[in-house]
């Protein structure tokens, strides 16, 4: 325990506390101040129950479902490490906080000038997938909101000398602000873009087979699984929020002021009093509409904190509670014996499984490439109580942000049939983001599914990475001075301390560039080797997020080996560390298994929408709305649901306690 409350010590240096070293603290103390930090639940280990309830459901925080490592893939804990980090002291500095330290004898360059000298794009310089259509690049968004959220510091002002981080351009923890360099075009306007570090974990990082490291860890703040997290939510308080406690079939609630022609949407969340409609238009801007309700918000609320993120994501988090409610019905006619609770639980479970199948069998293999994945991803063999499913730092930090420069500068957004409508205008990109209003004001999420469907993703090439509605424009519409994703990518990965690139290309045992020659042969492009040359002068320097995206694509994918080699090693931990993954044995009947086999993602829009046609693979570019199928044909089955037709038994499966699951670290899952 001892090195415990060293953790805990030097967390709560980093959260500004300055209390004295532990073990001048009694137990009593210890206990206050795990309590006010957090702490106590990140280090307290749950009690997990072996009873036929928690064999069948999953807890919603992802705790116990490791017998025997109770915390892995759990929400709240420390995210995995693959390489020791590599931080600027030994209190976590963020590389590049000190931009005179070198690093293999050069300073690290300014994140915002690598953003700009790299990968800003001009919108209209851009080339577009012929393949792959702009759903799956949201469907890898909508995933990542499914396996990691890294809360930022609890404190928005500077620890040492108390001011507001968003008002300084001073490095102070919590404050790690982004420069702006004098040749951006920026300089005058702001000499800074403000920057919170990620909040600490309390427990030390350590590889795995490998004793503690004290060095400072960022946390998941959700849980690790693909298990539909951002629909139910990663606490049992949430997951009893979100529900209907009124129905008898286990539903998800619904929103009581709007609907979608007669269809569901999320319900509101309720407004800070005296804080703007964060979702709603600004006052002065072009679409200048305000709520009536002043108790209420345009924001939603789902089992994800980033549903209002942008109209894409809340089309789907809108499709999946509706696909939800729409199973409880379904299976409550099959079994009218199911109390609430199984109903829900079931759904929830299939919802999971859904989630699993579209991500492994239709996403993956478009991003990896068919041949990649057959080697990078050998079939599934059972569930392995050793692997950690743990999304790792490096994966949530910078791999799996690869999809940011395959974004479209434009939200197309079309009518009936897939026309042009001068009542679903397209939206450059920037207009979407925190602007849920729009879903109800302006045609509900059809118009932006079929946009989705017909659109193709952008195409990442060397000079054409990431668009400047994300570089010059993100958040502009909300007021203030815009950011940089980019910028916020890199600063990201320093602040993590991931070690460069050249680092997880030799963790790969891919060849590690040691010259601008050998860079060259393995980005393809001279250009690009030069331009990193100059910023950061060897290629052991370059930011691991920037390195892997400016990768030549592998063969029928659209990533290079780099990331196709951390993506499936994330991706392989999280189905074969997953007890409830859907293959395996006893999780799911084997003729359940084979229905699951056939869900198809246009399924689901028929089944929950006013859209009549749809393409047979949605993932897929279709170039003319004339190839969209309708919804009854043989090509976009149904889920068969009877395999989950039971006999009523009177069994203690249909005599679940009935309303929304308690907080209970034991019963989390009931």
């Amino acid at each position: 325990m001892v090195w415990g409350h060293w953790n805990v010590w030097g967390s709560l240096v980093w959260f500004g506390f300055m209390f004295p070293p532990a073990d001048l603290l009694s137990e009593k103390d210890m206990e206050v101040l795990l309590q006010a930090t957090g702490c106590s639940s990140e280090l307290l280990r749950p009690l997990c129950r072996t009873d036929c309830l928690s064999e069948r459901y999953r807890s919603f925080t992802g705790e116990c479902n490791n017998r025997q490592h109770p915390k892995w893939g759990a929400a709240n804990t420390a995210y995995s490490r693959w390489l020791h980090p590599e931080y600027e002291d030994f209190r976590g500095a963020p590389r590049g906080w000190d931009p005179e330290h070198t690093y293999n004898n050069f300073t690290l360059p300014p994140v915002r000038l690598v953003s700009q000298e790299v990968l800003l794009t001009q919108n209209d310089d851009i080339s577009l997938d012929t393949s792959l259509s702009h759903l799956l690049v949201e469907w890898g968004q909508w995933i990542d909101h499914d396996l990691a959220l890294t809360p930022q510091s609890p404190s928005t002002s500077a620890f040492r000398t108390g001011v507001d981080c968003t008002r300084t351009c001073s490095r102070d923890t919590p404050c790690f602000p982004i420069q702006i360099p004098l040749s951006d075009p920026r300089t005058g306007i702001q000499s800074c873009m403000p920057f919170f570090r990620s909040a600490p974990s309390c427990v030390g990082g350590a590889l795995a087979g490998t004793p503690p490291h004290h060095h400072r860890e960022q946390l998941n703040a959700i849980t690790s699984f693909v298990d539909a997290s951002m629909v139910y939510g990663s606490s049992s308080s949430l997951a009893a929020a979100l529900r209907d406690s009124s129905s008898r079939l286990g539903r998800l609630a619904l929103n009581d002021q709007a609907s979608d022609q007669g269809l569901a949407y999320m319900p509101y969340l309720p407004r800070l009093q005296g804080h703007l409609d964060p979702c709603g238009p600004r006052r002065g801007s072009v679409d200048n509409f305000t709520r009536e309700q002043d108790n209420i918000t345009s924001c939603f609320q789902a089992g994800d904190s980033r549903a209002n993120e942008h109209l894409g994501m809340i089309a789907l988090h809108t499709l999946f509670l509706r696909e939800h409610n729409r199973l409880v019905e379904q299976l409550h006619l099959l079994n009218p014996h199911w109390g609430p609770d199984t109903l829900y639980q079931e759904a929830r479970k299939i919802i999971g499984a859904i989630h699993q199948i579209l991500t492994w069998e239709h996403y993956l293999p478009r991003v990896l490439g068919e041949t990649a994945t057959s080697q990078l991803m050998p079939t599934f063999r059972g569930y392995d109580p050793e692997t950690d499913p743990s999304i790792s730092n490096v994966f949530s930090a910078a791999a799996f942000r690869f999809a940011h420069v395959t974004v479209q500068p434009v939200v197309a957004r079309l009518g009936s049939g897939y026309s042009l409508s001068p009542e679903h205008p397209s939206l450059p990109l920037h207009h979407s983001l925190f602007a849920s209003w729009r879903v109800v004001q302006e045609g509900g999420i059809d118009p932006i599914l079929r946009g989705l469907l017909l659109s193709p993703a952008k195409l990442q090439l060397p000079g054409q990475m990431m668009v400047e509605e994300l570089t010059e424009r993100l958040f502009q519409a909300q007021g203030g001075l815009p950011l940089d994703l980019a910028a916020l990518n890199l600063q990201r990965g320093r602040d993590h301390g991931l070690p460069g690139y050249s680092s997880w290309r030799a963790l790969c045992g891919l060849s590690v560039p040691n010259t601008t020659s050998d860079l060259a042969d393995i980005l393809g492009s001279p250009g690009l080797a030069e331009k990193f040359r100059s910023l950061y002068g060897t290629p052991q320097n370059i930011d691991v997020w920037v390195g892997a995206i400016s990768e030549p694509p592998l063969a029928g994918g659209r990533v290079g080996p780099l990331l196709a080699c951390l993506l499936a090693r994330q991706f392989r931990a999280l189905r074969d560390g997953d007890r409830f993954w859907w293959e395996r044995e006893g999780v799911f009947t084997g003729a359940q298994r084979a229905a699951l086999h056939a869900v198809s993602l246009s399924r689901i829009i028929c089944d929950n929408t006013r859209i009549a046609h749809v393409p047979s693979d949605p993932f897929r570019h279709t170039v003319s709305p004339d190839d969209m199928l309708a919804c009854n044909h043989a090509l976009i089955p149904h889920l068969n649901l009877s395999a989950w037709k039971e006999p009523d038994t009177g069994n203690t499966h249909s005599t679940l306690k009935t309303g929304p699951p308690k907080d209970n670290n034991i019963t989390d899952g009931l």
